[in-house]
């Protein structure tokens, strides 16, 4: 039973180790991926606004003599962004923040680029990619494929929308009271931190659950009420009366499945398993006891008894070869030998 019980934490063991070898290399494969797809979004940013620079430049050195921009094989697109701009690359789980403090319905002023110091509502926050999509600010005109205008039933292939923003380029505008004055007036928050108490949600709504506060103030910073889901019954959902019907009343006296089932959803071999059933469990104790029984009888009899005392006279003998600190005392024979070896090989050296 001990060999059963250290085989299965031997293995348990190595599985686990295993594991988290594997868990980070996928980690370390995900970090490059992503640096690998923020490095092209970056690029083709930086590449889009260089060729809008060129352009602006190239019109006005060459007023009427400036080429046709809707000509050729990108004249479809007008100058236009890709949908790629619409979708920035996923951040690694174990890279993002613990805290989100921005939701749908807040209000933020935004910190760079185009529309710098302008504030609107937070209409979409995404936590894979960490950015937010504020209303009517940050717009840029996106050219859609063919395919994917006909399918929203859409006319024009180019669309005005706003271009997701990092968290990091925008602060959030609360609206506090001035203790001075007494007056409500907005207020541009630095920095924000978020923590317990921790507080339920109900089903569809997509508030962060945390608490969030002013750093340094901690002030407490009301979340926007989010609106209820409506959810509407289709032909195919089951009705309500039939979901709460119960078919199955708990008991003591008999459990919810048959014991068998264990087997069925366990290999009852494996390895890894810990808990056995009691017969089993029986089976090896008793093999247990009978190999030490054996090993003890075996001692009893004089062939035993002999084998014994010739294992402890070789044990003597070995020890007797052995110094004050436990290594073994080269004998004279071996000495000789090594010093007739060496003696050899100096004088063949000499000669």
């Amino acid at each position: 039973m001990q060999k059963v019980i250290q085989r299965t934490a031997q293995a348990r063991n190595q599985a686990t180790r295993k594991a988290i070898r594997a868990a980070k290399a996928a980690e370390r494969e995900e970090l490059k991926d992503t640096l690998r797809q923020r490095f092209a979004y970056k690029r083709l940013e930086l590449d889009n606004l260089r060729e809008e620079k060129l352009r602006r430049r190239e019109d006005w050195m060459r007023g009427p003599l400036a080429p046709q921009r809707d000509a050729a094989l990108a004249g479809s697109r007008f100058g236009a962004l890709t949908p790629q701009a619409l979708n920035p690359p996923n951040i690694p789980k174990h890279l993002r923040r613990k805290y989100i403090n921005i939701a749908a319905g807040d209000r933020v002023c935004i910190m760079k680029g185009k529309d710098k110091g302008k504030i609107n509502e937070v209409i979409k926050v995404d936590e894979n990619n960490e950015t937010v999509t504020v209303k009517d600010l940050n717009m840029a005109d996106v050219y859609f494929p063919e395919w994917l205008t006909q399918n929203y039933g859409e006319k024009s292939p180019f669309q005005s929308v706003s271009i997701p923003l990092p968290l990091d380029d925008v602060r959030l505008v609360v609206a506090l009271d001035d203790p001075t004055t007494g007056q409500t007036r907005d207020v541009l928050v630095q920095h924000v931190y978020g923590g317990e108490p921790i507080l339920e949600r109900g089903y569809g709504v997509e508030t962060p659950r945390h608490t969030r506060y002013i750093a340094g103030e901690d002030i407490e910073i009301p979340w926007p009420k989010p609106e209820p889901p409506a959810p509407k019954d289709e032909e195919w959902d089951t009705l309500r009366m039939e979901v709460e019907t119960p078919t199955w009343l708990p008991s003591l006296r008999y459990a919810p499945f048959p014991a068998s089932v264990i087997d069925e959803l366990r290999n009852p071999y494996s390895k890894y398993r810990t808990r056995h059933e009691p017969e089993w469990v029986e089976k090896k104790r008793m093999e247990d006891y009978k190999r030490e029984y054996l090993e003890s009888q075996s001692l009893l009899t004089p062939k035993g008894e002999a084998h014994r005392l010739r294992i402890a006279a070789a044990q003597e003998r070995r020890n007797a070869k052995r110094d004050a600190d436990g290594n073994y005392i080269m004998d004279s024979k071996t000495h000789g030998f090594i010093e007739n070896f060496l003696k050899s090989k100096v004088a063949t050296k000499i000669a």
